[in-house]
């Protein structure tokens, strides 16, 4: 039986307890027949009303919530998926992006859900169109403290599932540390993409942002050198943007992939000033969150990761998997660090797969 049909059958048979959900891996593949999701939409194109969301030190949050349109659905489908009263809140998906990213990395996993699932993207502080946090704020146990304002504020009742890339991943397993009362209650899913607990070499972080003469230099004076001349590096960087674009590709991909995929990764990375590298650089050293992770047991979790994957390498993701009850582990062959991109098809089933069995969850709660 292929992937496919697997997969569609598990959906199908989840339609007794999570039926609107279950319905969205159904109507997405239907999407898709004529097309691959995101692949005719530009880069960076797709958009929502933003909010704003004050974190707890006061830094603003950009926000974009995509609601679910039960019209576009049609038919029997728009049936499933229209509530009836009584139901429970549907599930709401809260994507959390990486290190030095921004809400648009989402760009294959928002073009496949838009509409269908109530998706939640925002920039993490200092990312995208967030406030630049202070350097006294700028560390992973914040981000799960903004993860969980986030929630506060436009998702405030209804089970959620929590997915992150990378840095989004550490930022969830932060946000699992200081409110574990929530995992199982509030959150119904997670989803850890890219990303490990701890034991990160920080300097592999470094290689694909900088020109190739500065990588050994910075990445061996971390702290003291990157903060200092952090506008110096934002000018060489603009000025070798072939030399770091070959880097974003080597780093950031395990094959090939279409050029506008290597630039557009690029323009994210160059978008965010150094500054924000050098501010969270010594965390991800000290970032030792393993022994956290067990408490995910408790709902359905997915771990996915590249083999090729230069930056959290598939090793991380196995050490997650083992110590996290119950979890499922796709590992994505010859895959990079930008998975999600690179095996967007991959990834998203298996998130149809989460949201599914996260949905049969709240609906037996």
């Amino acid at each position: 039986m292929s992937r496919r049909n697997r997969l569609v059958g598990s959906l199908a048979g989840a339609l007794g307890v999570a039926a609107g959900t279950a319905a969205v891996g159904i109507l997405r593949r239907e999407r898709a027949i004529s097309r691959r999701a995101g692949d005719d939409i530009p880069f960076g194109s797709l958009r929502s009303t933003p909010v704003t969301v004050v974190a707890d030190d006061g830094l603003p949050l950009h926000v974009e919530v995509d609601e679910v349109e039960p019209a576009a659905a049609g038919g029997a489908v728009e049936r499933l998926l229209r509530r009836t009263k009584g139901d429970p809140p549907p599930v709401t998906v809260v994507f959390v992006h990486g290190f030095c990213l921004n809400l648009d990395c989402w760009h294959f996993q928002r073009a496949a859900y838009r509409g269908l699932v109530r998706t939640v993207y925002y920039d993490q502080r200092s990312h995208g169109r967030s406030g630049h946090s202070d350097r006294a704020h700028a560390n992973i146990d914040q981000l799960g403290r903004d993860l969980h304002r986030v929630l506060e504020e436009v998702v405030p009742d209804g089970p959620v599932v929590l997915v992150g890339h990378s840095m989004g991943g550490m930022s969830i397993v932060a946000f699992a540390e200081q409110f574990p009362e929530l995992i199982g209650t509030r959150v119904v899913g997670v989803g850890l993409i890219a990303t490990t607990a701890g034991g990160l070499d920080p300097s592999r972080m470094l290689l694909p942002m900088l020109p190739a003469r500065l990588a050994g230099p910075l990445a061996s004076r971390a702290m003291r050198t990157l903060h200092l001349g952090h506008r110096a590096v934002d000018s060489l960087r603009r000025a070798g943007s072939a030399v770091a674009t070959v880097a974003t590709d080597r780093f950031a991909f395990g094959g090939d992939v279409p050029r506008g995929y290597v630039e557009f990764v690029d323009e994210m990375l160059a978008a965010t000033p150094f500054e924000v590298v050098a501010d969270f650089f010594p965390h991800f050293a000290g970032l030792d969150k393993f022994d956290f992770v067990e408490v995910l047991g408790r709902v359905p979790t997915s771990v996915i990761c590249g083999t090729d994957d230069r930056l959290t390498s598939i090793g991380h993701a196995r050490k997650l998997q083992s110590r996290i009850p119950g979890s499922r582990l796709l590992e994505c062959e010859d895959a990079g660090h930008m998975v999600t991109m690179e095996r967007h098809e991959l990834v998203n089933a298996e998130l149809d797969q989460l949201i599914t069995a996260a949905s049969a969850r709240a609906a037996t709660r």
